[in-house]
C-alpha cells in the first residue's frame, strides 16, 4: 500500500493527544502548534493586509484555546485582532487560560460575547475581513446552546469569510452532521475526521488543511483503521515490460449487456482495454451481439444464448459463460444485464462457478438482493460495487453512515466494498476502510459506474490484488473526472469523457507524484 492519512474519529484523536503528552510532549506546546497552524494556514491562503480587522470567535476549551493562539500569533503580525469569547474568563481554565493570558499580553483585544452584546457583535462579524471559528471542536457533545448556539446562527445568516480551528463549530466530527456554517477554510490537527470528508459536512468545511502538530504516529496507527487514500502521493499504476505482449498483460471477460443496456456493456469493456488489459472479450446476449460488434471495434464479442424475445441472458449461457471465464485473469458481471429473474438465476450460479477475482457490479449485484448472505460462498476474490440504491437492494437498508455501512458488507461477505457516492468508500474485511477524494459532482451520469467497473477489472487482469485494483481504480476513475471537468463542465460530462481521459490520468499518475492541493493540503508545525 501507498501512504494514506489516517481518518479518526473524535474519541480516537483525544486519545492520540493523551498519547503524545505522555511521550513528553506538554498539552500546552501542542495548542500552540494547533492555534500557529491555523494562523499560518489562514495566512498563507488569503490576502491579509496589515491593519487587517480580524475577528476571533472562542470557546472556553481547547478549541477556543487554539483560537487564542491564533489570535497572538496575527497580533504579532500586527493586524487589528480582537477575541470574543463565548463564556465567563473565570471559566477557562488549563492549557486555554494560559494562552488567553498570552494572547492579552500580547495585545490582543479580549471581551466576552455577554459585555459586547448582540448588536455589536453583529456588527463585528459584518466589517471584519476574516472570522475566525474557535468555538467548539472534536469535543462536542450535544447542541450547541446558549451565546455560542447564537452566534452560529448569526455566522449561518451573515455568511462572512470563515477559518474554523478543527471543525466548523456545532458540526459532528464523526458523522458530519449539525447545523454548522459554511466556512471558506477548516485548519484540523493531526489527521481527518469523517466531518471533512464526507457529506454534508465535507461541503460545510470548505477547503481543508491538516497540520501536522506531532501527535504520536505510532498512536494514531494503532487507533484508526480508517484511511483517507492517496491524498498526498498517486498510486502507481502497474508497470509494462518493454518485451511484453497483449496475452502477458491480462485477459478481461465481461459478461454484460440486454435490450436497452448494451451502453452499459460497451463502456465497460471499452474502459477495460483503455485502463491496460491485452485482451477484452464481451459475453452479450445474442440477438444484441451486432449491436455491440459496431461499437466496439478493439473488444471480442461473444453472442450467448438469450431468453426468448427476452433479449437478456438464459440460464442456458452458463456453459458458454464457464468456457470465457476458464482463460480470463479477472471478470466483470453484471453492468447492464437486466433483472429478468432467469438472468437473475443465472448470475448467481456462474458466481458459485468462479474461480478468478471479479468485479460484480450493477444487476450482478440486483441479483443478490435479499440473498447477501450467499455472497459469502462465492470461492473467487470477489469487488462488489454497489451505489447507494444497489446497496440498499442488496442488504435491505440505507447506508445512513457509508463508512459503516461499507465497512459492515465487506466484513459480513469477505469482499472488498466500493461504496459508490461522494464520498466513495472502499472496505476490506479486515476492517480497514479507505475513503477518495477524487472526482466531482459531473461524474453523477449514467454509465460512470461502468467506467469504474472495467478499471478496476483491468487492474484484476494486470495482477493488482482486488484491494489495490479497487483503491486504485476508484482513485484513478476521479482523477480522469476531474481532468474532464475543466474542459466540459460538471454538466456536461458524460461517462464516455471519463474512458478518454484515463490515458491522460495516467500519464500524470506515472510520471509526476501527485500533490493534491486540490483536495487536501497539508503542513506542518513544531
Amino acid at each position: 500500500m501507498l501512504p494514506h492519512l489516517p481518518l479518526v474519529t473524535a474519541e480516537q484523536i483525544a486519545a492520540a493527544d493523551q498519547a503524545t503528552i505522555r511521550e513528553g510532549i506538554p498539552g500546552r506546546e501542542l495548542m500552540d502548534r494547533a492555534g500557529r497552524g491555523v494562523w499560518e494556514a489562514a495566512a498563507s491562503r488569503y490576502e491579509i493586509r496589515p491593519g487587517s480587522k480580524l475577528l476571533f470567535l472562542c470557546g472556553k476549551g481547547n478549541n477556543g484555546g487554539d483560537g487564542f493562539v491564533a489570535a497572538r500569533f496575527a497580533r504579532s503580525a500586527g493586524h487589528d485582532t480582537t477575541v470574543v469569547i463565548h463564556t465567563a474568563e473565570t471559566d477557562v481554565g488549563g492549557n486555554a487560560l494560559y494562552h488567553l493570558e498570552a494572547a492579552r499580553s500580547a495585545g490582543v483585544s479580549i471581551q466576552t460575547a455577554e459585555a459586547v452584546g448582540l448588536s455589536a457583535l453583529i456588527e463585528s462579524v459584518r466589517t471584519a475581513d476574516l472570522v475566525f471559528d474557535a468555538l467548539l471542536g472534536t469535543g462536542l457533545k450535544g447542541l450547541p446552546r446558549g451565546s455560542i448556539s447564537s452566534t452560529i446562527c448569526l455566522l449561518r445568516q451573515e455568511r462572512p469569510k470563515i477559518v474554523a480551528a478543527d471543525v466548523p463549530s456545532g458540526l459532528d466530527p464523526d458523522t458530519g452532521i449539525g447545523e454548522a456554517p459554511d466556512v471558506d477554510l477548516t485548519v484540523t490537527f493531526g489527521a481527518l475526521k469523517a466531518a471533512h470528508v464526507t457529506y454534508p459536512g465535507r461541503k460545510r468545511c470548505g477547503a481543508v488543511e491538516v497540520v501536522d502538530i506531532g501527535l504520536s504516529k505510532l498512536a494514531l496507527s494503532k487507533l484508526s483503521s480508517r484511511f483517507v487514500a492517496f491524498s498526498r502521493l498517486g498510486p502507481e499504476l502497474p508497470d509494462r515490460s518493454p518485451t511484453t505482449h497483449k496475452g502477458a498483460v491480462g485477459r478481461v471477460a465481461v459478461i454484460a449487456g440486454s435490450e436497452g443496456l448494451t451502453g452499459a456493456a460497451c463502456l465497460t469493456a471499452l474502459a477495460a482495454l483503455r485502463g491496460g488489459t491485452g485482451l477484452v472479450t464481451l459475453a452479450i446476449p445474442k440477438s444484441l451481439n451486432d449491436i455491440c460488434e459496431i461499437k466496439l471495434t478493439e473488444v471480442m464479442t461473444l453472442p450467448l444464448p438469450e431468453v426468448r424475445k427476452g433479449r437478456c441472458l438464459s440460464l442456458r449461457a452458463r456453459a458458454g459463460i464457464r468456457s470465457i471465464i476458464s482463460d480470463a485473469d479477472a471478470i466483470a458481471l453484471g453492468p447492464g444485464l437486466g433483472r429478468h429473474h432467469e438472468t437473475a438465476e443465472l448470475i448467481r450460479r456462474v458466481v458459485r462457478d468462479l474461480t478468478t477475482p471479479t468485479v460484480l457490479d450493477a444487476d450482478g449485484l440486483n441479483a443478490f438482493a435479499g440473498r447477501v448472505d450467499e455472497l459469502t460462498d462465492a470461492p473467487a476474490p470477489l469487488i462488489l460495487t454497489p451505489h447507494l440504491g444497489e446497496f440498499e437492494r442488496l442488504t435491505g437498508t440505507a447506508p445512513e453512515d457509508p463508512l459503516r455501512s461499507a465497512e459492515e458488507l465487506s466484513r459480513t461477505t469477505g469482499a472488498v466494498v466500493v461504496l459508490k457516492g461522494a464520498p466513495t468508500i472502499v472496505a476490506f474485511p479486515d476492517g480497514r476502510s479507505y475513503t477518495n477524494l477524487t472526482g466531482n459532482a459531473g461524474m453523477a451520469t449514467g454509465g460512470s459506474g461502468d467506467v469504474l467497473t472495467g478499471m478496476i477489472v483491468a487492474l484484476l487482469a494486470q495482477g493488482e490484488p482486488p484491494a489495490d485494483a479497487a483503491l486504485k481504480g476508484v482513485y484513478w476513475q476521479g482523477l480522469s473526472g476531474d481532468l474532464v471537468t475543466p474542459h466540459k463542465g460538471e454538466r456536461g460530462l458524460i461517462a464516455g469523457d471519463l474512458i478518454d481521459a484515463m490515458s491522460k490520468a495516467d500519464l500524470m499518475i506515472q510520471t509526476t507524484p501527485i500533490d493534491l492541493q486540490h483536495y487536501v493540503r497539508c503542513r506542518t508545525v513544531r
